[in-house]
């Protein structure tokens, strides 16, 4: 437990610095650019010819490696739930480098979704085995599909609320990372080799990466962010509990729905509230 939350934490702090430089080195890159598979290859080239995208490219790297080792340790809300810290080191980042600006209500917003996902985790039980899942696995492929369709046509526009879309697209995308990692067998090399969920794992995090880049281009930080950490913390929360048997402790059901409608309430206010801001986002290189 002790070495999983370790993991959880230091990947959040890797992800909250990473998310800085993924939105400087995105609004370097036009910002027409959308989820167009006539024009991906070009987006992703700019984007890797940007040094803080590449820096933000290796810390999630870099912070992927942690996480994995606190997905095959912990239950998925609580190794989610760690992973939320990043939002606050994010929103701290945000307001001192990238000239967002924050309500005290888009704070206590922020709070609460911490809040709400620390009450997931001190309601954490055991995690249930890792096994293979056959529906959950086909479930991942046609989510994955649905998220590239519905990305395709959100980043067609430039307004907030494509922003927060986006946001949320992306964390259903890094949910099927988690729940992908949780579905990986340990076993043989052909085993692993044979498994669907080997691949899935990184087309998730792919897709996942790119669309909140655009998030990133199109608005403020903490409105692309937000969404995204709540959505990839409580997607595999329930996916846990629900169909993994990762377990709630006894008697801690009322603190595990609370936390849930802090987080889900938080990431609604921030939305609303960031969205209909003017958004300041440089249009070119």
């Amino acid at each position: 437990m002790v070495l999983g939350l370790s993991a959880a934490l230091g990947a959040a702090v890797l992800f909250g610095i990473a998310a800085i430089l993924q939105a400087v080195g995105s609004r370097k890159v036009p910002t027409e650019s959308e989820l167009d598979p006539r024009r991906l290859g070009g987006f992703v080239a700019a984007l890797l010819k940007q040094p803080a995208f590449l820096g933000a490219l290796a810390l999630n790297l870099a912070g992927f490696g942690l996480h994995f080792v606190a997905l095959r340790l912990l239950p998925l809300y609580l190794a989610q739930a760690g992973i939320a810290v990043s939002l606050v080191i994010t929103a701290l980042l945000a307001t001192r480098l990238m000239s967002d600006r924050l309500s005290a209500l888009e704070w206590s917003a922020v709070i609460g979704v911490c809040v709400g996902l620390g009450l997931l985790a001190v309601a954490a039980g055991d995690a249930g085995d890792s096994a293979q899942h056959h529906g959950l696995t086909i479930g991942i492929i046609i989510g994955l599909v649905t998220i590239a369709v519905l990305g395709a046509v959100a980043s067609r526009s430039q307004h907030g609320v494509s922003t927060a879309l986006l946001g949320l697209l992306a964390g259903l995308g890094y949910a099927g990372v988690a729940i992908s990692a949780r579905l990986l067998q340990d076993g043989s090399m052909s085993e692993l080799v044979r498994s669907p969920t080997l691949y899935t794992l990184p087309i998730s995090g792919a897709l996942a990466f790119i669309l909140y880049s655009l998030a990133l281009q199109r608005g403020s930080v903490t409105l692309a962010t937000t969404p995204m950490i709540a959505l990839q913390t409580i997607t595999p929360a329930a996916v846990g509990v629900f169909v993994l048997d990762d377990a709630v402790r006894a008697g801690w059901w009322p603190a595990a729905i609370i936390g849930f409608l802090l987080s889900a309430a938080g990431s609604v206010v921030l939305v609303r509230f960031e969205s209909v801001k003017p958004q300041d986002v440089p249009a070119g290189p």
